[in-house]
């Protein structure tokens, strides 16, 4: 397999830059080809399945368990996972989109929206990360073409500094909440397909979503988090973040820098 695209730079122009600032998400297309995305289709369905223990029927599982099967830290458990993980032509997005000088890796995640699975309600991602800046972004990678029926993400564009919600995990109490005040504060509710190869990065407190999956096709998706290679540990202010520490920053200290052995730098300048 020709990995070469992994570590080809993507020119972003100062347009993109800025569309990113302001409205804390971007979708760029054409970033990965196709047959790189079907070989980790591949190697990623065969991994999930090896290792997914989620066993109950879809329709008794709660509203987190229906909207998809979510496998973290798969680099780790496959050398051939670890090549996308680990390519610098997202870890230089992500390092150029937030302006920093390079990145890390907090973790990442196989998203597998199951057919017939549930929405996946509003929420920040960084209500779990016990992170101290908002230098924080997941590249969001469908491993296939996704339609409106398959649940792609949806995003509130520039909801990033709307503090109402953050407090709030994933649940049917998020959708409803954080859905009645973006509406009221009248953000844009951006929902569109996925094209192959078109990539969504989106930062830590911007407010998104998904739908159901309405198809017979599994939504397959690989996510990777990135942070500034400078960030710090805060102190956990809730359950999630606690967790966060121990599993993702395992022996950082608060207020050091999130620099130990699972958070290795990916790019830099």
């Amino acid at each position: 397999m020709d990995f070469s695209i992994l570590n080809q730079p993507y020119k972003l122009s100062k347009d993109q830059i800025d569309f990113y600032k302001k409205h804390a998400f971007i979708k760029l297309k054409h970033v990965l080809d196709e047959e790189t995305l079907n070989y980790f289709n591949e190697i990623v369905s065969i991994k999930v399945e090896e290792i997914n223990q989620q066993s109950t029927p879809l329709e008794q599982r709660n509203t987190y368990e229906k909207a998809f099967l979510q496998l973290f830290n798969l680099w780790r458990e496959d050398e051939k996972i670890k090549n996308l993980i680990f390519n610098k032509r997202l870890a230089q997005l992500a390092t150029d989109l937030m302006e920093v000088d390079g990145v890390r890796l907090y973790h990442d995640q196989a998203l597998f929206k199951e057919a017939g699975g549930g929405i996946t309600p509003w929420h920040a991602d960084q209500y779990y990360w016990p992170l101290s800046s908002s230098k924080t972004i997941t590249a969001w990678i469908p491993l296939q073409a996704t339609s409106l029926e398959m649940g792609p993400l949806e995003f509130s564009a520039g909801s990033q500094e709307v503090l109402t919600g953050r407090e709030l995990s994933i649940s049917e109490r998020s959708e409803q909440l954080i859905q009645k005040n973006l509406k009221i504060n009248d953000f844009p509710h951006i929902i569109e397909s996925f094209d192959l190869g078109e990539i969504s990065f989106h930062s830590g407190w911007v407010f998104h979503r998904a739908g159901k999956n309405e198809t017979d096709e599994i939504r397959k998706v690989m996510t990777i988090i990135y942070m500034d290679k400078n960030i710090t540990l805060k102190a956990p202010e809730n359950e999630g973040q606690q967790n966060d520490w121990e599993t993702w920053c395992p022996g950082v200290k608060i207020g050091s820098e999130v620099n130990s052995a699972i958070n290795p730098i990916l790019f830099e300048y």
